[in-house]
Parts: structure tokens; C-alpha cells; sequence
């Protein structure tokens, strides 16, 4: 690990990435937060694509040092996703559409990467594997003086009618009151064609929204790029220590006067998360000590995003944290199979949930609702959960990573419960896009919703 002296931030190094090289990017927002404290940035050496079961095979076949460290969490190792339809592969009985599809990992051998709390960056792993320091300086310094990529994103569009999805919302509040399911998380995608700077739009989305676990990852083998802005933590694992931490969210306001104190008075709010806690509990019991299971925090609000040109001022999310002990000999392929996909987006029962959303959407999530993040050589992970993500498919332009010319998708979500009224669900699935759309809608006055 070795020191460098540099004086700009992450997403500026996404700009001054080197044309000819695919870039692995997981960019925290600057927080206070231990969680957003490390950006990783890493040129792959190799991609790997893996079906359902491939994938949890090759999660067995990984091993690593446990040797602990007080440094960054990443040393060197594999950045990339799961799709969601890996749990087609974990739970047979879900039935999942398209469930052999691909997830896929990028090896990096080495990375940069900066600590927020220190303002400092790092070279971690092999140095070699990565573009020059001096070049990306000198090309960071030169994308200061300009204004980025240009792109150009059509008319955007949402796969589903209205109607539709308020009669797939109707239905699923059928179903929970024959109790079925106690809640089911219905999505429905967005999408536009798009070309240019898929890196500038992941600049200006991250701007925006100030994630604590973006990602950008591009790859031929996945046929495009990912861009990712969730707020929300899906596995936490230090494997030295055999520790596991998630954190599950519920419950969203606009950050304004009084919304803390109406967050933390919604009924609702506090019985989604308490049902996601529980079966968050459940899972880690899969794979821990007995006993060992804590919920270290029920309940508590925190703020995410903050002042930009895009959004006045962030949201509050309600979040609780679970913590485990893993048992002796557990893998990274059974903590995966206990816990994936994360609960609170899918509902509860997980797998009653899971098939109600294979009945009622009728597609394939992909990355959206997967999880997104690294495995460390030394013995670390984090993933998050792929909300508020967006995949562009296509091709990359002249043999340059740096642009792209496809299809831009992003896919919006909503938590079905009893009392939900379809009409307000859908509206609320829009106003989780809004920020995304803003930006988007800065590049096309022609961007509006609409069925295709």
C-alpha cells in the first residue's frame, strides 16, 4: 500500500479515466457515515460471467488470506454483481424468469483508492495492473477545465402501462390480505435510448443523489455498463473476524423541517422494517452461531444525499442494523445462498414474494434488486443492493470504454402491503425516479414517461 499525494475527488477520476481501459468504480459519496468512507477504483484484467448455480459454484471456489487489516477494505480481489435471478438458482421453487442468466465479476489486481475520512488516496494490490499516476493526474487536472462527455438520452418510457401496473399492485394486495404474503415489492422499468458518455452520466447521476455505494462497472461480457445509487447496505463480511453486518431500509421522506419526527412516528414504516428485520434475522441464522444474531440498531433515520443542482437538500431513509457471528467453516457461497436477494426488496415471506413477482412482472430484474460490490483477496466483502440502478446494454463506440451507444433502463419499485392503494403506488415508483429523470431530462427536453 503506498500514499499519493493527489488533490481531486473520485468522480473526477471517473472523467480522467483512460479511454482504452474498462474502468471498475464503487464511488461513496462524502458522509460522515463509516459506510461511505472508501472508493475503490480499478482497471479489470479479466471478466468472468456466470449462470445461476456457476456463479454460487464459483462463490465456493474462492479463497482467501483472513489476514486482518486496519487499511482499506479492499486489497485487490473481484469488483462486480449478482443478478437478482441468482436466487432462481438458490430457491428452485421461485421459478424464476430467465434465472440461468449471467452475473458478472471483474478481476482487479490492484486499485486506487480513497479514504473520505482522510482525504487521501492509496495504492492498493499490484500498482501495475493500473493506468499511470502521473497520466491520470495530469488528465484529472485537464477535465477540470472542461465540462465532461457529451451523451444524448431519447424520450424515456416505461415498459408497462399504468393500468397494468396498478392491476398487478391490486393483485398483490389480494393476495396478502388471503394471506399469502405479508408484503411484495413490485417494480416496473424505465427506458430510452441513449448515446455518448455513459462515465459523464454516471458523474452527473452521482452528483445528484450522493449515494453512499455508487458504482459504475463496464463490461463486454455483460454487454454494457452499470451504474448504480443506492443508498442501502446488503452484506458487510469480514471473514478474518467472521462477522456480518445488514442494513436493511424502510421508510423514505424528503429531508425537510419536521420529517424526522414523522418518519420516526410512521406505524407503517416501523412494521415494513421490523418484517424485514425478522427475515433478515432469519437468514443470518442460517449461517451463524446460535445466538449470535443481534439487532444492534431496531430503528433509526439517517440522511442521505445533500445540496446539488438536481436535489434541494437529500431524503431520510429509516434503517436498522443486524450483526452476526458466522459459525466456523462458513463460505462466501453459503452466506450468499442464506441471504440473497436482500428482503427488503422483495417482501415476506421471501419466497412466497419472490414468486408473486415472477407471476405479476412478467421479466427479467437483472442487476436491478441484485447486489453490487467486492470481494477482497484478504477476506472482505460488501455488497449493496442494486436500488436505484440503472443499465445501459449495447456497445462500446470505436473501441473506446468511455462511450456507448444502447438501450438506458432503469427500473423503479414500491413496497405492497395491506393497506396500499394503486394508484399511490405507482405515483410513488415515480417519485423515486425523479432525481435520475432530472438529470436526464438536463441532456433531453424531449424525456417524458410514457408506455412504449
Amino acid at each position: 500500500m503506498r500514499g499519493l499525494e493527489w488533490r481531486f475527488s473520485p468522480v473526477e477520476l471517473v472523467r480522467a479515466w483512460p479511454a482504452d481501459r474498462r474502468l471498475a468504480a464503487l464511488v461513496s459519496a462524502e458522509s460522515e457515515s463509516e459506510w461511505s468512507r472508501w472508493s475503490i477504483l480499478a482497471a479489470p484484467a479479466e471478466e468472468v460471467a456466470l449462470g445461476g448455480q456457476e456463479a454460487l459454484d464459483w462463490l465456493g471456489s474462492r479463497r482467501f488470506s483472513q489476514h486482518a487489516t486496519a487499511g482499506p477494505p479492499f486489497v485487490g480481489g473481484w469488483i462486480g454483481h449478482f443478478e437478482y435471478e441468482l436466487g432462481g438458482a438458490i430457491e428452485p421453487a421461485v421459478g424464476l424468469v430467465g434465472a440461468g442468466r449471467r452475473s458478472v465479476w471483474l478481476r482487479c489486481p490492484g486499485a486506487y483508492v480513497f479514504d473520505h475520512s482522510a482525504q487521501r488516496w492509496m495504492v492498493v494490490g499490484d500498482g501495475a495492473a493500473l493506468p499511470g499516476i502521473d497520466e491520470l493526474e495530469a488528465a484529472a487536472h485537464a477535465a477540470r477545465r472542461r465540462h465532461g462527455g457529451a451523451l444524448e438520452v431519447g424520450p424515456m418510457r416505461s415498459r408497462t402501462r399504468r393500468e397494468e401496473y396498478e392491476r398487478a399492485v391490486a393483485r398483490a394486495v389480494e393476495l396478502i390480505h388471503a394471506g399469502d404474503v405479508f408484503q411484495v415489492n413490485l417494480s416496473h422499468e424505465l427506458a430510452a435510448e441513449f448515446s455518448g458518455s455513459h462515465r459523464e452520466l454516471f458523474v452527473r447521476a452521482h452528483a445528484a443523489t450522493a449515494p453512499w455505494f455508487g458504482a459504475l462497472l463496464e463490461s463486454e461480457a455483460a454487454g454494457g455498463a452499470v451504474m448504480s445509487l443506492s443508498p442501502e447496505l446488503f452484506l458487510d463480511v469480514d471473514m478474518a473476524q467472521q462477522k456480518l453486518i445488514t442494513r436493511p431500509i424502510k421508510g423514505t421522506r424528503p429531508a425537510r423541517a419536521g420529517a424526522e419526527a414523522e418518519l420516526l412516528a410512521s406505524a407503517k414504516d416501523a412494521a415494513e422494517l421490523a418484517m424485514i428485520v425478522d427475515l433478515m434475522r432469519n437468514d443470518l441464522g442460517r449461517i451463524a452461531e446460535p445466538g449470535a444474531v443481534r439487532v444492534d440498531r431496531g430503528f433509526e433515520v439517517e440522511q442521505h444525499g445533500g445540496a446539488n443542482q438536481y436535489a434541494k437538500s437529500g431524503v431520510l431513509h429509516g434503517v436498522a442494523t443486524v450483526s452476526a457471528k458466522l459459525r466456523e467453516g462458513a463460505t462466501l457461497e453459503d452466506i450468499v445462498k442464506a441471504t440473497f436477494p436482500a428482503g427488503s426488496i422483495t417482501g415476506a415471506p421471501k419466497v412466497r414474494a419472490m414468486q408473486i413477482i415472477n407471476e405479476l412482472e412478467e421479466r427479467r430484474r437483472g442487476v436491478y434488486t441484485g447486489a453490487i460490490g467486492f470481494l477482497s483477496d484478504h477476506g472482505a466483502a460488501r455488497l449493496s443492493v442494486a436500488i436505484r440502478t440503472a443499465t445501459i446494454a449495447g456497445k462500446f463506440v470505436h473501441g473506446r470504454f468511455d462511450e456507448m451507444t444502447g438501450e438506458l433502463r432503469y427500473p423503479v419499485g414500491a413496497g405492497i402491503v395491506a393497506e396500499s392503494e394503486p394508484a399511490r403506488e405507482y405515483e410513488e415508483t415515480m417519485h423515486k425516479a425523479r432525481t435520475f429523470l432530472r438529470v436526464v431530462r438536463a441532456e433531453s427536453d424531449a424525456c417524458v414517461v410514457e408506455r412504449t
